[in-house]
């Protein structure tokens, strides 16, 4: 049995540590806040509850592996699964269009707002039902998996989509409804096949939201971990790894204590450790992330608003353009607002919760970053200035919400930086660009053979499932590294 050094207590440190512990080692997960969870976290203000994380979550279909994994790591299983009837609707010159979880229900629609584009609508839903069949999600009970003709078949479907961006899908289009509805969730940038795989996943009953969101999500992997015997230390802020001929021995802490170890699994953005955490620099793989500009980092700022109305004038997330001499102040064009009704425990009964999200690029996460550093009361100023700006396009947009508003909380790149110590305050990693499939990089270091990564930045987008994914690996390659040794 190897006793494993795990810093960060986010989703890939919990993962790690859940499988350590079933393969028989001991692991101790460093978290240095008081709570474990990472990005995957909420807090409240006054009666109401704010969900940072889950918009949807990749594994709620019980067929698929993903889903074994998140009830394996105790994520899962048992938990009431709310399925929405769409992911986000987009409102264009006062017509909608919903990204529905019936995939004939949104075909049928988007034929009906645009005849003339036919021949595109039906090659989108195509790849997304052929991407389904890749997956064992199609079908009317979304268990059914592609055979290997349909298979060969839909390679040139799906190359298609790989060739294009978001921006690029969108042109394709000749309804200015259906141009907006492509780009606006994601904007230009991201690969158009991302798109066609949320909504492969989306339709295909693996996009849900587990019973409790974010919060109960990360308690009740802590409480798997844990009853698997693992340790948890919280407000253990790792400054440093100290290492000798190859290996790492032990990790100081901000606290000026330190923990020794045989293996280290690390979870945070690479841009925060190599050079800082470890004196070593970047392995080139991850790097090159880092430095191909067409692999952008983002973040998002955040606003919550309590809402005193029993009944919303929309269902889930909402999407429509803002006026154009509010677009640079916000560095956006289009604003998402989302609600919680779905989760009856996040507002007093009668009232709701509403949250706007807005994507910012590694530019604008900076400007917000350096500005908080530099001149903490304009950097305050400015967020006051948002929040009257978001509340003012809220009430625009829906008039019926007038007066019925009122700020509870924003957070901003800075914020998520602060917190989980990401360089820009990315919660995911890298935007998916076109002509790029999401790899995985190594998670091996050159010069400590006992230090294994286990960060969602080895593989574009990032995200939930995939921190998951390689908190698995790192657990798995202690345990054959382990095993090599003994049969020395």
């Amino acid at each position: 049995m190897a006793k494993i050094l795990i810093i960060g207590g986010g989703v890939a440190g919990l993962s790690a540590g859940i499988y350590a512990q079933l393969l028989g080692h001991q692991a101790v997960v460093c978290e240095k806040h008081f709570v474990a969870g990472g990005n995957l976290c909420g807090w409240d203000r006054g009666e109401y509850h704010i969900d940072n994380c889950i918009h949807w979550l990749t594994g709620t279909n019980p067929v698929t592996k993903t889903y074994k994994m998140w009830e394996e790591l105790g994520a899962l299983g048992g938990i009431e699964i709310f399925e929405g009837e769409s992911l986000f609707t987009c409102e264009y010159e006062g017509k909608r269009l919903s990204l529905y979880s019936d995939l004939d229900k949104m075909k049928n629609e988007m034929l009906a707002v645009s005849p003339e584009d036919r021949s595109e609508i039906l090659s989108f839903i195509r790849a997304v039902a052929f991407l389904q069949g890749f997956c064992g999600i199609a079908g009317t009970n979304h268990n059914e998996k592609i055979s290997p003709f349909r298979a060969v078949a839909a390679i040139p479907c799906l190359a298609k989509y790989y060739r294009l961006t978001t921006g690029t899908l969108s042109e394709r289009f000749s309804h200015s409804l259906l141009r907006f509805f492509f780009r606006s969730f994601w904007g230009d940038d991201f690969s158009a096949l991302a798109l066609i795989f949320v909504c492969a996943h989306f339709c295909g009953a693996n996009g849900g939201i587990p019973e409790g969101s974010s919060c109960a999500m990360a308690e009740r992997m802590v409480d798997r971990f844990q009853s698997l015997g693992g340790e948890l230390l919280v407000r253990k802020e790792a400054v440093r790894i100290c290492h000798k001929d190859g290996k790492a021995t032990a990790v100081s802490f901000a606290d000026g204590s330190s923990v020794q170890a045989d293996y280290f699994i690390l979870t945070p953005d690479p841009a925060s450790v190599f050079g800082k955490l470890v004196d070593l620099p970047m392995p080139r793989q991850l790097e090159n992330f880092y430095t191909d500009s067409a692999f952008k980092r983002f973040s998002s700022y955040q606003c919550a608003f309590s809402c005193s109305l029993s009944e919303l004038p929309f269902r889930g997330d909402i999407i429509f353009k803002i006026p154009e001499e509010c677009r640079s102040f916000l560095c956006t064009d289009q604003l998402i607002v989302r609600e919680f009704a779905h989760e009856k425990s996040f507002s007093p009964e009668g009232k709701n919760i509403l949250q706007t999200l807005t994507f910012v690029f590694e530019e604008d996460a900076w400007n917000f970053i350096l500005l908080r550093e530099n001149d903490r009361e304009a950097y305050h100023q400015k967020k006051k200035e948002i929040e009257n700006m978001l509340l003012q396009l809220i009430e625009n947009q829906f008039p019926q919400m007038k007066g019925t508003l009122k700020c509870l909380d924003m957070w901003t790149p800075a914020t998520y930086r602060r917190f989980t110590g990401s360089e820009i305050g990315s919660f995911m990693s890298f935007a998916l660009p076109s002509k790029a499939l999401p790899l995985r990089v190594s998670n091996r270091i050159s010069g400590l053979s006992n230090v294994i990564l286990a960060t969602q930045w080895q593989q574009s987008p990032g995200g939930l499932p995939i921190a998951a994914e390689v908190g698995k690996k790192a657990a798995e390659t202690v345990d054959k590294e382990e095993h090599k040794r003994k049969r020395k």
